[in-house]
């Protein structure tokens, strides 16, 4: 399978800082580029990379190397030595795989394949979506090995059709050997919204244009979970986004769900996913920003049965995490407000940088202030085809509160 030309890759020696050695003992898979104190010879996106020692000389990890990246070398082995070939590619697929199996054994046709950093494979994505795999890329490391990653993705998931997608960042910089985002890159194509099935409940993805891969796979679970509380209850879907919690919510028999979300162009996908799917309940769009929609609502005294918020990520950089928490807080406060006597508030949050102690406190202490008591039903995680090797890699939580 020839997706790109033969990509030649040579190997490099570094060694790096005590601090940055420390943690590469750990498992970590990032190797910042000041962290570098050693470097035998320059490198090329994909080339590999093994990291010393700094004392014994001896192996401590091998990744693949960055030049467009501040994160210079992504680590992809750990510990014991490893021929980079055909056959350790094979053998990463089949263990991402397993991993999965449970959760194909379910009526759910759609999964996370791969998950970057958390299947070994740092910048590469790959998810499936019923015959269509999609493979989206946000590092230049992977072109040296891509016919090998689509040849044996193929294989082990048994899908007909590959898309290529590309990261903004990835396609500004470097070579990209004549490839584009949105690149039907094997099979044929049919449509470019493919429907799917999770527990199924069908829902459809763009895989050409939509956001990441088509679909966000992460809160899975939690769509089933509220599916499974809404029998005969009044639920709003805040950041409803293309409808995921409203369409199991309907599934699960409730009477009437709002999607709320500032996009209309979202709130569409939301009411063309609700359609795919037989239900008895009354579904409405509510085009508003989320904080001035949860204010409208309160002020109108409308409350509802279960009220989920599921917000995109407040905190992608540092700087940002302050302006998070308030944010965070402020939304937990809101909703408490809009849940009726022993109704139940979803808080949700994707911010690897809120760590989910915080984000746990935060929310507990808003519901607080907002003059409501409440009980913990559960807290959840990532699904079981988002795993987590290293802490960055853990960025979804969600907590079911109970309020008086």
């Amino acid at each position: 399978m020839n997706i790109v030309p033969l990509i030649k890759t040579k190997r490099l020696a570094i060694k790096v800082k005590p601090s940055a050695e420390k943690i590469v003992k750990q498992g970590h898979p990032w190797v910042f580029e000041d962290s570098i104190i050693k470097q035998n010879i320059e490198g090329n996106a994909g080339d590999l990379v093994i990291v010393y020692d700094a004392k014994k000389n001896t192996f401590l990890a091998c990744g693949l190397y960055d030049p467009y990246s501040p994160i210079r070398i992504k680590l992809i082995q750990f510990r014991k030595t490893a021929q980079i070939n055909e056959e350790w590619f094979i053998d990463k697929f089949s263990s991402a795989y397993k991993k999965r199996v449970p959760l194909l054994e379910t009526d759910t046709n759609s999964y996370r394949l791969l998950f970057g950093e958390n299947d070994h494979l740092p910048g590469c994505i790959a998810d499936v979506y019923d015959y269509v795999l999609v493979i989206k890329l946000y590092s230049h490391i992977w072109f040296p090995y891509l016919n090998w990653i689509v040849e044996h993705l193929v294989a082990i998931s048994g899908c007909n059709c590959v898309v290529l997608r590309l990261s903004r960042l990835l396609q500004s910089k470097g070579e990209v050997y004549g490839l584009e985002d949105g690149r039907v890159i094997y099979g044929t194509l049919e449509n470019e919204v493919v429907i799917f099935k999770e527990h199924g409940v069908l829902f459809s993805a763009n895989v050409i244009k939509g956001h990441k891969t088509g679909y966000f796979l992460d809160h899975r679970h939690n769509r089933k979970r509220v599916g499974e509380l809404a029998n005969g209850k009044t639920v709003l879907d805040v950041f409803s986004y293309a409808g995921g919690f409203s369409v199991h919510a309907l599934k699960g028999g409730a009477k009437k769900v709002i999607s709320l979300d500032i996009s209309k162009q979202a709130l569409g996908m939301a009411k063309e996913n609700v359609a795919l799917n037989a239900h008895q309940g009354k579904h409405d769009i509510l085009a508003i920003d989320a904080f001035d929609g949860l204010q409208k609502l309160i002020n109108d005294k409308i409350v509802f049965d279960i009220v989920v918020i599921d917000p995109p990520s407040f905190a992608k950089r540092a700087s940002e995490i302050d302006k998070a928490r308030i944010s965070y807080g402020r939304l937990a406060e809101l909703g408490s407000q809009l849940v009726s006597s022993s109704g139940i508030l979803v808080l949700a949050s994707c911010s690897s940088r809120i760590i989910d102690k915080d984000f746990f406190k935060i929310s507990e202490e808003s519901i607080h202030k907002s003059g409501r008591n409440f009980n913990v039903l559960e807290k959840t995680d990532h699904d079981i085809d988002h795993p987590i090797s290293f802490p960055q890699g853990a960025y979804l939580k969600c907590g079911y509160y109970r309020l008086d």
